[in-house]
């Protein structure tokens, strides 16, 4: 595949039935059979596969005050000039060629009537430097088939039981050694934008297949389609929308926080920051990745240090979309732009919202950075941020007056306490027997799913989909049969050749 990904940005408020309303604040669940912890796709499809399998006796417990987990929306601009941007998840990646696979968000988007546009990431894109602009399409051609290569080559790998690398480590074995700032901005585009964190810390193998299994339809994937999200209800509308055809007002809680979880092979209490307490035969805990390593939810006893070792060999990482609105367009007639920074992940990716087909004279645009360059932002006021960007682009347009932005405004998900950064991303040090214990069940009572426990497609919304699907499915069986040992854990992840002392 030729595509990276990317994950994420922008659009919509969106108003439901009354079940989704904020005044349904809590349920009568002290007998629910199930506990599912968190609203996210992986939760709501989790309860509608439970729904179809005869148990109703469950309860999605929801810390915000709607569904939809990190599918979130921001109303941006200035008076009479407002728009519903995306905080979160933006794009169905990859969609559907002829009668392939389809990706189930896609079937969801189209079900619901769900507003989308095609996002053209690689036929439509203008490049700059700290100049002005610069023609270096040439060099953007050639780091797309350099990425193209990676994937193939590490595919190689896997048959013959070849150990992984990292991303950076397969780039310089195809002798793609980038050097210049545009060399560098071109790399960024292809892959950082996609998985959120650098070569240098990510799988060669495991970033290969999530971007195959997505986009390659030889090997299964979906199709090169990216559509992005211009509905004005919000990309979340989706999964609300799903949820209303079969969750009921009392099957549902808002604005209900897990602070602790109590378990046992007997059963779960769960603990809510207002002092309410919840039990249940089993639990499912669809937190990020990042709640879970950073402890906000504590676990008596404590977790066990196979799903430890898990859930602290994987990686949350984050990506911010930093948005502008000015008076008037005077950027890039494209829809995508590159910035080659001398600081690598400086700024590099925009996009124009203010044009056709997307949101006409809204006179917004925005750029996105990722890893540890969404952490710098994080660390630095508003107006901080605001002054970087804004000197970027005056670099950018030496020839225009860059006046001060109208609306300006990015989301913190690195120090958001419910999520601590967006995604999750696959280290080289990360072993598939350590994926299999992030899914494990501990005790037959706790169970887990999300993205991060989805081999095939960690990071991806239909990740989130298919392990919704798949861990309650086996969930269901385990209920409907009476009991059953869940999914299994690897004691002790070990190297097939010790080392040599």
């Amino acid at each position: 595949m030729s595509l990276p990904s990317v994950r994420r940005v922008l659009l919509a408020f969106t108003c439901l039935p009354l079940v989704f309303a904020r005044s349904v604040k809590r349920a009568d669940t002290g007998n629910a059979r199930v506990l599912i912890l968190g609203g996210g796709v992986a939760g709501v499809i989790a309860a509608r596969t439970l729904h179809k399998q005869g148990i109703t006796n469950f309860t999605i417990v929801e810390a915000r005050g709607e569904l939809g987990g990190r599918l979130q929306t921001e109303t941006f601009g200035a008076p009479g000039n407002e728009w519903n941007i995306e905080r979160g998840a933006n794009w169905v990646q990859g969609t559907q060629t002829d009668d392939g696979p389809e990706n189930p968000i896609w079937y969801l988007v189209q079900k619901h009537g769900l507003k989308t546009q095609y996002n053209d990431w690689y036929g439509s894109v203008s490049t700059y430097d700290d100049t002005g602009p610069v023609d270096y399409l040439d060099v953007f051609n050639d780091s797309s088939d350099e990425y193209t290569t990676l994937t193939v080559v590490a595919g190689a790998r896997v048959p013959k039981k070849q150990v992984d690398l990292t991303a950076r480590a397969g780039y310089w074995l195809i002798d793609a050694k980038p050097r210049t700032p545009a060399e560098m901005a071109c790399e960024y585009y292809q892959f950082d934008w996609e998985y959120a964190q650098t070569p240098e810390e990510s799988s060669w193998i495991a970033s290969s297949w999530g971007n195959n299994y997505t986009y390659d339809t030889d090997v299964g994937g979906f199709s090169e389609t990216n559509q992005m999200s211009i509905d004005q209800r919000g990309f979340k509308y989706f999964i609300q929308a799903e949820a209303a055809e079969f969750l009921l007002p009392s099957q549902v809680m808002y604005d209900a926080t897990v602070q602790n979880i109590t378990y046992s092979s007997d059963g779960v209490e769960v603990a809510l920051l207002d002092g309410t307490t919840l039990s249940a035969d089993y639990v499912l805990c669809t937190f990020s990745l990042g709640v879970l390593q950073n402890d906000d939810v504590v676990f008596n006893p404590p977790l066990p240090d196979w799903k430890q070792e898990a859930i602290q060999s994987m990686v949350m990482a984050t990506y911010t979309k930093i948005f502008l609105q000015f008076p008037q367009n005077f950027w890039f007639d494209t829809q995508m732009a590159i910035y080659a920074d001398r600081t690598r992940g400086a700024y590099p990716v925009w996009q124009s919202l203010d044009i056709t087909d997307f949101f006409p004279g809204s006179g917004i645009v925005f750029v996105t950075v990722t890893g540890d360059f969404s952490v710098h932002v994080e660390a630095l006021s508003d107006g901080e941020v605001q002054s970087e960007v804004l000197g970027v682009m005056r670099a950018m347009f030496p020839n225009v007056t860059v006046p001060d932005p109208l609306a300006f405004y990015f989301p913190r998900w690195h120090s958001d306490p419910l999520f601590r950064g967006s995604y999750s991303n696959w280290p080289a040090s990360f072993f598939s027997g350590h994926h299999e214990n992030l899914r494990a069940t501990v005790e037959e009572r706790l169970w887990f799913a999300g993205e991060a426990t989805s081999q095939k497609y960690f990071g991806f919304l239909h990740g989130a989909y298919f392990e919704g699907l798949d861990v309650a499915t086996t969930l269901a069986e385990c209920i409907n049969g009476g009991g059953c040992a869940g999914l299994r854990h690897v004691p002790e992840i070990t190297n097939a050749y010790p080392y040599v002392v």
